[in-house]
């Protein structure tokens, strides 16, 4: 029953099911009362295809002493958590699959501080982007910048004008509001994206995936056109034999609705893929210059 539930629960976050109340409240309860009564029973009985993020949720319930991360219970997740934690980690499994198998990346550009951008067309997402470089920080701080202090990233990123966490789901989960600046010439217009951000850590990497998602309380913003991140996943990685360096690794596929920023028409493909990993390449310079230009390639 679980499983046909957490299903159910992964579907409610799409459009067509977002006008069912009384759908998304039988969900609820009946999740609650499945999970309810498996942490009792013990979360070894847990069934192996149940997505991985519920088991460990389940599990940090079952432990005799609680896991210092300070996460929420499951019972305390709505049908929403569970939607954009579901999300999250569906966007991630993508770019696990992406990043392990697929080859056929096509150099792009190349910064002189070593960064690369390359490419490659994929079913489902078109063009992704893939930027590479090392940095000479620790995975600790960058993904307290990345994440942590995610809406002070336009105090260092000049092409971000605000963001804003509009959820905190648990402490590896967000849903955040981000606003562009105008570029020069107002070639692509000001955008505006609304987002879960999902943070994983396995083994000494850290995983930081972001995709779009669609938030009803949330109009579109005056003077943006509302661009939707297909996904975005960062790998930050300690570089073997020094701690204090990390292998950055960021996939970006974005739609920037570019047909609608035009009167006359829309912005040539050819533009965009030229705009996307220029875009990538000024993150990095921004965030190198940002943690002291000293400590970066």
């Amino acid at each position: 029953m679980l499983q046909a539930t957490v299903k159910l629960c992964c579907g409610i976050a799409h459009d067509h099911l977002r006008r069912l109340p009384g759908l998304k409240t039988a969900a609820v309860a009946v999740t609650r009362k499945d999970v309810k009564e498996l942490v009792v029973r013990g979360s070894h009985l847990l069934p192996s295809k149940i997505p991985h993020y519920i088991q460990r949720l389940m599990e940090k319930e079952t432990a005799t002493c609680p896991e210092p991360t300070g996460d929420v219970s499951p019972s305390r997740f709505s049908i929403m958590d569970f939607s954009y934690i579901t999300r999250g980690e569906m966007a991630l499994q993508r770019a696990l699959r992406i990043l392990q198998h697929h080859s056929t990346w096509q150099a792009e550009t190349m910064l002189d501080t070593g960064a690369t951008v390359s490419s490659a067309a994929l079913p489902g997402l078109g063009k992704v982007f893939r930027a590479e470089v090392v940095l000479a920080v620790p995975v600790a701080q960058l993904h307290q910048e990345l994440f942590e202090r995610i809406e002070q990233m336009p105090q260092w990123n000049p092409t971000l004008s605000r963001v804003k966490v509009l959820q905190r789901i648990g402490t590896d989960t967000l849903v955040t509001h981000e606003v562009t600046t105008p570029s020069p010439g107002n070639l692509v217009g000001q955008r505006d994206f609304v987002s879960v951000r999902h943070c994983r850590r396995r083994d000494t990497a850290i995983y930081l995936v972001g995709t779009t998602t669609h938030l009803e309380l949330l109009p579109l913003q005056e003077g943006c056109i509302r661009a939707e991140s297909q996904l975005s996943c960062i790998v930050l990685q300690p570089v073997a034999g020094d701690p204090g360096c990390t292998r950055f690794t960021w996939l970006l596929s974005m739609d920037l609705k570019a047909r609608y920023s035009l009167p006359k028409g829309w912005i040539p493909t050819s533009v965009i893929n030229r705009i996307l990993p220029q875009s990538q390449l000024d993150f990095i310079k921004h965030l190198c210059r940002h943690l002291s230009a000293t400590t970066c390639p």
